[in-house]
């Protein structure tokens, strides 16, 4: 069966443990059970509806008629509700994943809104990433689908039929009536999960999410785009030990019919101290707390052995491998489990990390003792190791190199390490680092800097672009008025940046293996482009800013959501989905343009307007992605 929808056509749904994605024609086309890096029991986005779908919608829907749905979130929850619109009447139905207090459920509510509405359920589990069709029978009533360790179970008061491993049922749903259908899993060996009360679950759903969005400090205008990010960051984090994931997916491409599929269910160190910064700017503590917990787990028994990704129990083990049955997004093959990338030597996480140890104390999360205990010897690793090559911020599988943007941020992690000396809540050589500091600081200005054509370049030596060098102004490197960097943004919107002003990451080289030791091309990056809206406004460019900014919000989905990439030929989203980068950019390129635009309205009340200096600002977020 064909399946195409597009990648924005999906909405998230989750726990916070795990998550689905419902396509808008009523389908939930991936689920991972129990967690975000279990085996999928629906990959059809990786596949077709055979390698396991749930779709529930008007029987219109299924045979080509008149049938039209509207979406929208719940407030400001992670609550999924489509209106369909029949000639016959009006259909609700509202897909949730309650916060666990024992068994992972999806929860699906039918309800009539007018009119009468036939609607249809197919249910067709199949466990093992779409290979396994499983044993679907009833027990005490109640249908169950189990194969190996997995068992899942269907609860519904409508009547079901099996036929070829699908459960399927045709129904009329009347106004004012309302049903459900709930999704639980079980290990198969044990007992099989309670039944809840639909309703009273998604009373206490809803109310976790207002609660949770109601913390939030920013109050600018852009507000409700800010909020539907931090929520969709907030669902990426698995709560039982603080590991974010870098997207709750896997192998959505980066070009459609290439190659580039990557599985990004880990924690990656770097997308989970950039999320987490921009968390606390919008001032939530919580999830810093839990997540240093994990970073201590994970890391501090061998710091001196850093992994740039681990998984999200903080599991080193991470081996790649491709599931050969799927066909892959749209054929783009191979669909990928695990991550190589394991085992790289990128040394901008250790400044990506640091600074995220320093913007919680900023943020008032007291340093505890094994925390200092593991910045310090991160620190030692780092000078040990800085002048050392590697695969960089965007994880290449070609030779490794000097890249700047690595050295920028090993700068970064010294600099916050002897601004938390200075205040007093770290002991170490601060003679040492300040030398250090200048050292890594001169080499860099020296070796990755291009006079001739005034732009600091990918690596040393190199004459290729990179737009993680929009980065330098937004840690602290240079000033943003410094001629090194408006230099480097000009080039970089010359050459690395399309007529709408979208960014790509760097140049590929189509049929050729580029410098990331690939072929293939991929879409403009998201966080690249609030990269650039940031380098824009800190150099006193704020309208371009505001004006690119807004221009990537009305690139978002029509429920808020974002990918890694968008590519701008096709005016369609790429690449995993939703990226927790391209979130974490808009809530930082948000508050930054809020932070700015207060100041200009500020000082103009007492200078002139061409009077308004540029004032280079502190730390504030490092960050990035692989390939």
């Amino acid at each position: 069966m064909k399946h195409t929808p597009r990648i924005e056509q999906y909405g998230l749904i989750g726990d916070m443990q795990t998550s689905a994605h419902v396509c808008d024609d009523g389908s939930i086309d991936w689920l991972c059970l129990p967690r975000f890096d279990s085996e999928a029991v629906f990959a059809a986005l990786v596949g077709e509806r055979e390698h396991g779908s749930w779709r529930l919608a008007p029987a219109a829907a299924f045979e080509g008629g008149q049938a039209t749905a509207a979406r929208h979130y719940v407030g400001d929850s992670a609550i999924l509700r489509s209106t369909w619109t029949t000639p016959t009447g009006t259909a609700r139905v509202t897909d949730f994943m309650p916060p666990r207090d024992g068994a992972p459920r999806v929860i699906r509510i039918l309800e009539g809104v007018s009119g009468e509405v036939p609607m249809r359920s197919l249910w067709r589990p199949r466990m093992g990433y779409g290979r396994i069709s499983p044993w679907i029978h009833t027990v005490d009533g109640r249908i169950a689908a189990e194969a190996g360790s997995d068992a899942l179970w269907l609860d519904t008061t409508v009547e079901q039929e099996v036929e070829d491993g699908t459960v399927m049922s045709t129904f009329m749903v009347a106004a004012g009536q309302s049903l459900a259908f709930v999704l639980s899993w079980a290990p198969s060996h044990g007992a099989p999960p309670r039944i809840p009360s639909p309703e009273a679950a998604l009373a206490a759903t809803y109310s976790f999410w207002e609660g949770w969005a109601d913390q939030c400090a920013y109050a600018g205008p852009y507000r409700e785009a800010v909020v539907r990010s931090l929520v969709t960051l907030k669902a990426m984090i698995y709560e039982p030990s603080g590991g974010i994931v870098a997207a709750p997916t896997t192998s959505l491409p980066e070009e459609i019919g290439g190659a580039r599929n990557w599985d990004y269910r880990a924690t990656w160190l770097r997308d989970a101290a950039t999320t987490l910064a921009a968390l606390l700017g919008a001032g939530y503590r919580e999830e810093a707390v839990a997540w240093r917990r994990w970073l201590l787990r994970a890391v501090a028994g061998d710091p001196e052995n850093l992994q740039i990704l681990y998984g999200i129990g903080g599991q080193r083990d991470l081996p790649e491998r491709v599931l050969g049955w799927l066909p892959g997004y749209e054929g783009s093959a191979p669909v990928r489990v695990g991550n190589g990338a394991a085992t790289q030597l990128q040394l901008d996480v250790f400044g990506e990390v640091i600074e995220t140890m320093y913007l919680a104390h900023q943020a008032g999360v007291a340093q505890c003792a094994d925390t200092a205990v593991l910045h310090q010897r991160l620190v030692r690793q780092l000078a040990a190791c800085w002048q050392e090559p590697d695969e960089g911020i965007w994880e290449v599988r070609g030779p490794r190199r000097h890249f700047v943007h690595s050295k920028v941020m090993a700068w970064v992690a010294v600099d916050r390490t002897i601004r938390l000396a200075e205040e007093g809540v770290l002991d170490v050589d601060l003679f040492e680092l300040m030398e250090l500091r200048e050292a890594i600081h001169r080499e860099v200005c020296e070796k990755g800097f291009d006079p001739v054509r005034g732009t600091f370049t990918q690596s040393y030596g190199s004459t290729e672009l990179d737009a993680a060098l929009l980065l330098i102004p937004r840690v602290g490197f240079l000033p943003p008025d410094d001629p090194r960097v408006t230099g480097t943004i000009d080039a970089i919107q010359r050459e690395l940046t399309s007529p709408d002003g979208l960014v790509w990451r760097y140049a590929t080289a189509g049929d050729r293996a580029g410098v990331d030791g690939l072929v293939g091309d991929e879409g403009a990056f998201v966080l690249c482009t609030f990269w650039m809206v940031d380098a824009l406004a800190l150099a006193g460019r704020l309208e371009e800013a505001q004006e690119l900014f807004e221009h990537v919000l009305s690139l978002r989905s029509d429920l808020g959501l974002l990918a890694e990439e968008y590519h701008p030929k096709s005016g369609r989203q790429l690449g995993n989905y939703p990226q927790a980068f391209s979130h974490m950019g808009l809530v930082e390129s948000a508050l930054l343009l809020d932070q700015l635009l207060a100041e200009r309205g500020s000082e103009a009340c007492a200078l002139p307007p061409d009077a308004v200096p540029v004032q280079q600002r502190p730390a504030a977020l490092a960050l990035s992605s692989r390939i």
